[in-house]
This record gives structure tokens, C-alpha cells and sequence, in this order.
């Protein structure tokens, strides 16, 4: 179990390298962004951001995911990598002829998703569908062979040239929401392109014979990923529609401050489905799975609880004055990612037991779950109604598969602990928001004796022990006292 633990961390350390270094760059180029993307365009930039990625889960057929998991069926390695040409030929096909079919049709869309007409920069991200997808797959398989040394450089530069191109061409060229987008994608198509180059071991043409089996596996997984994100997309283009575009920029901005739990699911969602599919023994499996889920579940909750308590605090300091209202949304934001992170401990059940169809009813009932609230909450309540809306899909979501995985692969969660995790924090968090001062030195002190206090109350709880803890801190101490 230590050895598993160790595994998971640093393939997470890997995988979310680029994230942690995405995040601490932002806290300087969030606030140049917000001064020279007004509010009346932002949420654009950013609809057609998240719309690129829900059109890439639709252009990859699942093969990124069927790869994963098949690797570790086949020891050998010739097998393997001809398996891996086949996928990235076939996506690679499938993306380029329905980036060619939207450039044709960039206005009407551009329309149709913004409630605004933009070719240019839906064909941007027309570009960025076409380099994404085919950039995911190179991803999913470095993941699969645990390069982790080539990820990490890999998505390291994507990071900082993305970083150089966006700010050269919003701050220094004014190029606002378009050069937003065009920034983000220009980077990953030159990363995508050396990683093509050096070597060329993903690239060739491919035989389809093996794609009908990729196939059976990867398929059943659209329908539930693209029913997943797309409430990342519906939320926003809702509020472009029902209310104004400084309303969708207010969201989009709150999104991109949630950054602390979205980190955290990102790199859980990369290193996670590789190293359980590993794990041959099931009773192993099933203990790890759920020692994986509480510490998930302690991790995140810190972070949504820092994020209700001083989600104002972070906004004024990452964004224009424009954008103070995005507050409002914060700590329902980060409650929605963590609990998009639990939804995937189930998907890997489901996984395990190659039975994806499961995931589409979990999935089809968080959208419509999604879209009632939206159109009950939005009108009243604005940018907060929808972050509600994606907590209530994504609770129902997670209900759902639960009920409909048990069956497949038993895990008996430790429901004890998760439950008083659970209720400390949002003591904690919802005591804090209405109880303390919401401004100046006083408020902002009291909140973090606040966050001080959560770790007191889990042992007073019994959410910890204070056996389990000072086995931990005899463990890092034995790890540091060891020789080189």
C-alpha cells in the first residue's frame, strides 16, 4: 500500500507540475488579462476555450482512455506502440477533417455558442480543437508508458509559451478575447508538433484491425465524458443567452480562480486511472480505492473551504475592480471540482471492470439535473445560481454511478471517516462565511484561525487519530533520516 501511495503521488507530482506551474503564473497574468479583456468579452474567450475541449472528448472516440487501459493488458511492446500509431492516426484523421468542416461554418457557430457573431475567433479555437485533440492523445499515451520525465517537460513549455504568446498578444498587442484564445493554442500546436518529431514513435499509418476492440471499450466512454463537460459549456453559454456577457466573464473568471481545487482534480485525474487499472490483486484494489478516496475527499474539502472563506480576498487580488462580483461563485465552483474528482474514482471502477456503459445514465442525469437548476436559479441569482447548478449535477452524478457500479467491483469506502470529513468542513466553511466579517484585517484574520481550527476538529471528531498522524510524521521522519 506505501509503494501504491508513493506511485500515486508522484505521477500526480508529474501530471500536475504544469498546473501548479500554469496556477502560480496566473496570479500575475490573471489581473493583466482582466485590465485589457473587458468584461464584455472575457466570458467569450473562455466559452470557446471549454468548447474546444468538450469538442475534442467527441473527436477522440474514447481511444486516449481505451489505450490507457489496454496497455497494461499486453507486455509487448512492439503490440503496443502499434497500437498507439493506430490510435494517434485515427484521431489525427478524424480531428482534421471536422476542423476543416467548422472553419467552412465559423460565423453561424461562433453565433450559435456566443449569442455573438466571431469567425475569427472561433476559428482560433477551431485551431485550438484540432491541436488539442490530437495533443490529449500524445498525453494519454506518455501517461500510459509513465514518462513521466517527457510529460512534465512536455507540458512545462506548453505552459510558458503559452503564457509568452497570450500576453504578447493581449497586453502587448491588445488583441483582447482573440488573442486569449490564440495564444493558448499556437503554444500547444508547436508542442504537439515536436512531441511528433522527437521521436516519431506515436506516428504511422494506421491498421484498423484492432480498432473495433479500442473501439467497444473507448466508445461508451463519449456519450458520459461529453455529458460531463458539457456542463462546463451549457453553464456558460446559459448565462451568455439568459444574462449579459459581463455576467459570463464575472463566471469565467470565478472558474479560473477556483484554480487551488482544479489543480488538485487535474493531476488526480491523470495520475489516477493508470496506477488502479495496475493494481492487479482486486482485494488490494479495493482497499486502496478506498483509502485514495478519503484522502481525496480531506484534501479537496480544505481547499473548497478556503475557497468559501476567502474567496473575495482572492479575487480583488487576482482580477480587475470590474470583476469583484465573481466571488459570488467561488465556493460553489470548488465544491463542483472536487466533486467531479470523486465522480472519476467510480469511473475507474467501471473501468476496472470494462463496463463503461454505466457512466452515460450517472451522466445524462447530471446534464438534465443541470439544466433544470439553471433555468430555476440563474434568473434569481445569477452567476451563483449557476454554480449551484453544477454542484447539484454533479452530487446526482455521483449518486448515480455509485448505485450503478456497486455491483461491478465492491468497495467498502470508509463512509465513517468521509462522513465527518464532510461535516467539519462545512461547519467550518459555511460558519465562517456568515458569522465573520467579510472584509478588512479582522475578517481576514479571524477566517484563518478558521482554517486553523479544521484540523482540531477532525481529531475531535475521530475523521483522524492522532495514532494515524504520528504513524505519518514517523514515517516522513524515517524517509528523511535514511542515506542517500
Amino acid at each position: 500500500m506505501p509503494a501504491l501511495l508513493k506511485r500515486l503521488v508522484a505521477s500526480g507530482a508529474a501530471y500536475q507540475a504544469a498546473s501548479l506551474l500554469s496556477s502560480a503564473i496566473a496570479v500575475v497574468t490573471l489581473p493583466l488579462y482582466t485590465h485589457h479583456v473587458s468584461t464584455s468579452t472575457y466570458g467569450y474567450a473562455e466559452l470557446i476555450l471549454v468548447a474546444v475541449i468538450l469538442s475534442s472528448i467527441a473527436l477522440r472516440l474514447g481511444l486516449g482512455e481505451a489505450i490507457v487501459r489496454w496497455w497494461f493488458d499486453d507486455d509487448d511492446e512492439r503490440r503496443r506502440l502499434r497500437l498507439a500509431r493506430d490510435v494517434s492516426g485515427v484521431v489525427l484523421a478524424i480531428s482534421t477533417v471536422a476542423a476543416l468542416l467548422a472553419l467552412m461554418f465559423a460565423g453561424p457557430l461562433s453565433e450559435l455558442l456566443l449569442n455573438h457573431r466571431d469567425a475569427t475567433l472561433f476559428a482560433y479555437g477551431v485551431l485550438g480543437m484540432w491541436a488539442f485533440t490530437n495533443l490529449e492523445v500524445v498525453y494519454a499515451l506518455l501517461r500510459a508508458e509513465e514518462r513521466r520525465r517527457t510529460y512534465l517537460l512536455a507540458s512545462c513549455a506548453n505552459v510558458l509559451l503559452t503564457v509568452t504568446l497570450t500576453v504578447a498578444l493581449v497586453v502587448i498587442g491588445d488583441h483582447g478575447a482573440r488573442g486569449l484564445v490564440l495564444g493558448n493554442y499556437a503554444a500547444s500546436t508547436v508542442i504537439l508538433l515536436a512531441l511528433w518529431a522527437t521521436p516519431p514513435r506515436h506516428l504511422g499509418i494506421p491498421r484498423l484491425a484492432d480498432m473495433p476492440a479500442l473501439l467497444r471499450f473507448g466508445l461508451p466512454t463519449v456519450p458520459a465524458d461529453a455529458s460531463v463537460f458539457a456542463l462546463n459549456v451549457i453553464d456558460r453559454s446559459w448565462l451568455a443567452h439568459a444574462k449579459t456577457a459581463h455576467e459570463l466573464s464575472l463566471f469565467s473568471a470565478s472558474v479560473k480562480i477556483a484554480t487551488g481545487v482544479i489543480i488538485v482534480v487535474r493531476g488526480f485525474q491523470a495520475a489516477w486511472p493508470p496506477l488502479a487499472y495496475s493494481i492487479a490483486d482486486d482485494d488490494q484494489a479495493r482497499r486502496f480505492y478506498a483509502v485514495v478516496t478519503s484522502a481525496y475527499v480531506g484534501v479537496t474539502g480544505l481547499a473548497v473551504v478556503a475557497m468559501t472563506l476567502f474567496g473575495r480576498w482572492l479575487v480583488d487580488l487576482l482580477t480587475a475592480p470590474s470583476y469583484h462580483g465573481a466571488y459570488a461563485a467561488l465556493p460553489w465552483l470548488a465544491l463542483g471540482w472536487a466533486l467531479y474528482g470523486l465522480y472519476l474514482v467510480f469511473v475507474v471502477i467501471a473501468g476496472r471492470a470494462r463496463v463503461m456503459t454505466r457512466n452515460f445514465p450517472a451522466a445524462i442525469a447530471g446534464l438534465a439535473v443541470n439544466v433544470a437548476l439553471l433555468a430555476l436559479l440563474v434568473d434569481p441569482l445569477g452567476i451563483r445560481g449557476a454554480g449551484i447548478a453544477l454542484c447539484g449535477a454533479y452530487a446526482v452524478m455521483l449518486v448515480v454511478i455509485h448505485v450503478l457500479t456497486r455491483s461491478l467491483f465492491r468497495v467498502d469506502f470508509e463512509w465513517w471517516r468521509l462522513s465527518r470529513i464532510v461535516v467539519v468542513f462545512a461547519i467550518v466553511a459555511v460558519g465562517g462565511e456568515l458569522l465573520l466579517p467579510t472584509a478588512g484585517v479582522d475578517g481576514f484574520v479571524l477566517r484563518l484561525i478558521a482554517i486553523a481550527a479544521t484540523l482540531p476538529l477532525l481529531l475531535l471528531a475521530g475523521a483522524a487519530r492522532p495514532d494515524e498522524l504520528t504513524r505519518l510524521w514517523a514515517a516522513l521522519r524515517a524517509r528523511r533520516a535514511r542515506p542517500a
